[in-house]
């Protein structure tokens, strides 16, 4: 009854579902779409400091988007427990060989055991992968004014050209990341 749930769907169908969440979250409530600030949220939360960034009714500026980041998460959850793919991806073989040689792909899991395993993460690489990584995207999301979900997804349907050029942004970061990054790192 439900086999449509426990199988990825095709682009033309998740795409305008996800793009119809824009105008409907505007219609709906004067709401945009993002992750991002759920940071700040969290923070403000759980702070006690009097930081002035920190310092605004959390409460309702971000119960809304906690609440869509905690669908997210149960989504994905409930996703991976009924889909058919448990955790594989049907990716090229020209991007699987170009993984292998980077020494960077599991056969049996959609996360590279090169990436992300227990034992890779008190390393110096699982170091800079993580702690100096993870600090780079907060600078670059509060730096932006938003993440890749809030720029690409809202801003760009906005019409905004400061999220035209995040976006830019963000896919030359990832070209640089991948290309030269990486190849650095492993």
């Amino acid at each position: 009854m439900f086999d449509f749930l426990a199988n990825p769907w095709p682009w033309y169908v998740a795409g305008p579902l996800i793009g119809i969440m824009v105008p409907a979250l505007l219609l709906i409530g004067n709401k945009t779409f993002g992750i991002s600030s759920n940071f700040r949220h969290f923070c403000a939360m759980c702070i006690p400091a009097k930081i002035p960034y920190f310092n605004y009714d959390w409460k309702k500026e971000g119960k809304w988007q906690l609440i869509l980041l905690l669908g997210i998460i149960f989504g994905g959850a409930l996703a991976e427990l009924v889909g058919s793919t448990k955790g594989l991806v049907d990716i090229s073989m020209g991007t699987r060989a170009w993984l292998v040689k980077m020494g960077i792909y599991s056969q049996n899991s959609l996360l590279p055991n090169g990436l992300f395993n227990w034992e890779s993460l008190f390393t110096f690489k699982g170091f800079i992968m993580l702690v100096v990584g993870g600090f780079l995207v907060g600078f670059g999301t509060r730096y932006a004014a938003g993440c890749t979900s809030g720029h690409t997804i809202t801003g760009i349907s906005n019409l905004q050209v400061g999220s035209v050029i995040a976006s830019i942004g963000f896919f030359i970061g990832g070209i640089i990341t991948v290309y030269i990054i990486y190849p650095l790192i492993f």
